[in-house]
């Protein structure tokens, strides 16, 4: 399925409101890990701060559990409904879970029903997220000439770079204009009751942008389930997604959002400027997306993502080492935009292979199951797993382990899936 509505709307004009609407809703997503410390203390209250780190990090993955169910059900809603009423519902949702934890009460003021309000916020997230990558990036595909969809998909794995350099950037603004006390006692939430600003920007979405594909007006594909097609027909593809994902999502819960507490908390660095890692992570992200699409549409998917996560299996090691010899702010950034490059490329490469993997009756449903089953554990998690492993072990190189064995999953899966660089969407 190429696109003949390009014409309808500009390329940059496409990318653009799809990368706001996608950036918007991943700040809202993850500006929660930039304050998990601080949410740790005020809603997990312990003796033990590896404890209230380890509590908040829980609820950080819980968030994660409910996107495959996201995924399944507005995924299918994407594929029987359209692709743009998706992701315009998915951002309404994520506003309602980002507006409860901003404003729920905390343990020492109402109890457990304070961490209750902030678990269910993060579920509803949670569902909200699950269908929104799936939506969005078939929505980028459909719309991208063959030769260029390598490039427009890159700028989903974009917009999160920009989400999280968003969201760092006001967690690092809050903690150098503020007191401890005062971020503790009120400015953490700001962040969260700004993510509802997504609200008007999910209504201009849906008067800029056009159906791609709404299976309701396709005898081909009005009937058919896209959930049972996935888990059957196309169960093959749906493993190796799987498996392509793990390693990029591993990386990215460690290396873009997982730093900044890793400098504090292993590095002894002040809490803003371990928060200069996540806007370094950020900004590289949203620059280093695009270039490895661009590549990807010159020498294929599959060689630009192996050689991405192959040089990333090889370099953490050796980068955790460094930074834990020389923890100066210098070699910290140096190691996160680095590693960072690197992810950013993969990643990149791999959001768009898996919806081109997928044909156009079960595309938005297999892309948002794959995706969310494997951010699911490895992503969701992430922090918590290293966090744990750190303690358990006694070793600060522990968080490079994981990611390793991650990206060999993702480096055997590519080997299972056709290369898809210059093929036409059927």
């Amino acid at each position: 399925m190429t696109s003949t509505r390009v014409s309808a709307i500009s390329a940059p004009r496409l990318i653009a409101a799809c990368t706001i609407g996608n950036a918007l809703e991943f700040y809202d997503f993850v500006v929660f890990s930039f304050f998990a410390r601080t949410i740790g203390q005020l809603f997990f209250p312990s003796g033990d701060q590896t404890v209230q780190l380890l509590s908040a990090f829980a609820t950080y993955g819980v968030g994660f559990f409910l996107r495959p169910l996201g995924g399944v059900i507005l995924g299918a809603y994407a594929d029987h409904v359209g692709r743009k009423r998706t992701t315009v519902l998915s951002l309404m949702l994520m506003a309602l879970g980002t507006a409860m934890i901003g404003i729920a009460p905390t343990y020492a003021s109402a109890g457990v029903f304070g961490p209750i309000v902030v678990v269910l916020g993060r579920l509803i997230q949670g569902f909200s997220a699950g269908g929104e990558v799936g939506a969005a990036t078939t929505l980028l595909a459909e719309y991208a000439p063959k030769e260029r969809r390598g490039f427009y998909g890159a700028w989903q794995l974009a917009s999160q770079g920009f989400a999280i350099l968003v969201a760092a950037t006001m967690a690092w603004i809050i903690n150098t204009s503020m007191t401890p006390e005062t971020v503790t006692a009120w400015g953490w939430r700001i962040p969260f009751i700004l993510g509802i600003l997504i609200v008007p920007i999910g209504m201009w979405l849906l008067n800029v942008l056009e159906e791609t594909h709404a299976n309701k007006n396709s005898e081909k594909t009005r009937n058919v389930s896209s959930l049972r097609l996935a888990l059957t027909e196309h169960l093959g593809k749906v493993i190796a997604g799987v498996a392509m994902v793990i390693g990029g999502t591993a990386a990215n819960a460690v290396i873009v959002l997982y730093m900044a507490t890793y400098a504090v908390t292993q590095l002894k660095m002040a809490p803003a400027t371990g928060l200069l890692a996540g806007i370094t992570a950020g900004i590289v992200t949203l620059v280093a997306s695009p270039i490895g699409g661009w590549l990807s549409d010159i020498h294929g998917r599959r060689t630009v993502a192996f050689v991405s996560y192959l040089l990333l299996l090889l370099l953490i090691y050796p980068a955790f080492l460094y930074l834990n010899a020389y923890p100066t702010l210098a070699t910290l950034l140096l190691v996160v935009a680095g590693l960072s490059v690197l992810n950013a490329t993969g990643g990149a490469t791999i959001i768009i292979t898996l919806a081109e993997i997928f044909p156009v009756e079960v595309r938005a449903t297999g892309m948002s199951l794959v995706y969310a089953l494997g951010v699911a554990i490895f992503g969701g998690f992430g922090q918590f797993i290293v966090t744990w492993l750190i303690k358990a072990t006694g070793s600060p190189i522990a968080p490079a382990y994981y990611v390793m064995a991650c990206a060999v999953a993702t480096l055997l899966a590519l080997r299972a899936i056709p290369e898809m660089k210059g093929r036409a969407l059927n």
